[in-house]
């Protein structure tokens, strides 16, 4: 297969466990740079030992949490005066909680929505300012079934994933005219860091979500997020839901007795 993202710069938030740690993983074969940036530095620095011992390429850390707007101006400041970025890949985010919206904590909300959907807004205005000069660019959303069909104690969290979505055709309108693409991966049921964070640390609780079938794992979701990337100039994968065989929607999980 033809690489189209050689010598590209990578930019990739949340980039220091589940899908974006798998993402810089898999990226080492296609000859990219990688700027990384995560709020734990411990796991960045661990992670950049591990890809440097495999690649003489670029592999550039930032401990930056997308919440913080001063800060993330400032890092994007000094990040995009010494590097292009031709490749964004937005895939910080985080679901917490599972109470009816009447019951819900508004700290939670607070935090799901300034990372899922406001971190990204920050992120990607610097970035897509700069990508608009190039010839080829590409910004890659992560969002979620969740934000395609809503379910019982999700709220506040598939609320700010259909946010996530809408985004990404508001800002493929807003690039009429230009080389940047525009993708929004759609992940269903995926056993990562996800569920142990959503239930803040209870193991039980996260292992009940996915007892029964084979859910989506991180390698999934790199591979497809490849697959997008990879694709000619004129190619634009706008929207690519992906869901376990065992799932057909939110509802619909087929789980062995």
């Amino acid at each position: 297969m033809e690489n189209h993202i050689c010598n590209r710069t990578v930019l990739i938030t949340g980039a220091s466990s589940g899908f974006g740690r798998q993402l810089t993983l898999d990226l080492l074969d296609y000859e990219v740079d990688l700027i990384l940036v995560a709020r734990s530095m411990n796991r960045l620095e661990t992670l950049r030992e591990e890809l440097s011992s495999r690649t003489d390429r670029l592999v550039e850390i930032h401990a930056l949490d997308v919440r913080d707007r001063q800060a993330v101006e400032s890092a994007l400041s000094d990040i995009l005066s010494r590097h292009t970025v031709h490749i964004l890949v937005n895939n910080a985010g985080l679901a917490l909680g599972l109470d009816p919206v009447d019951q819900g904590n508004p700290d939670h909300w607070d935090i799901m929505i300034d990372t899922n959907l406001k971190g990204l807004l920050y992120v990607s205005k610097p970035v897509i300012a700069q990508m608009r000069t190039l010839d080829s660019a590409h910004v890659v959303n992560i969002g979620s079934m969740a934000g395609r069909m809503p379910y019982p104690g999700g709220n506040a969290y598939c609320a700010s994933k259909a946010a996530v979505h809408a985004l990404g055709e508001a800002m493929n309108a807003d690039l009429l005219g230009t080389s940047v693409k525009v993708s929004t991966i759609a992940p269903g049921a995926a056993d990562t860091n996800f569920s142990p964070t959503r239930f803040e640390g209870d193991t039980e609780k996260a292992r009940a979500v996915y007892e029964g079938f084979t859910p989506l794992n991180a390698g999934d979701i790199s591979h497809a997020i490849l697959c997008v990337l990879n694709t000619p100039p004129h190619v634009n994968i706008q929207h690519l839901d992906i869901m376990p065989t065992a799932q057909r929607n939110p509802y619909l999980l087929h789980r062995n007795s």
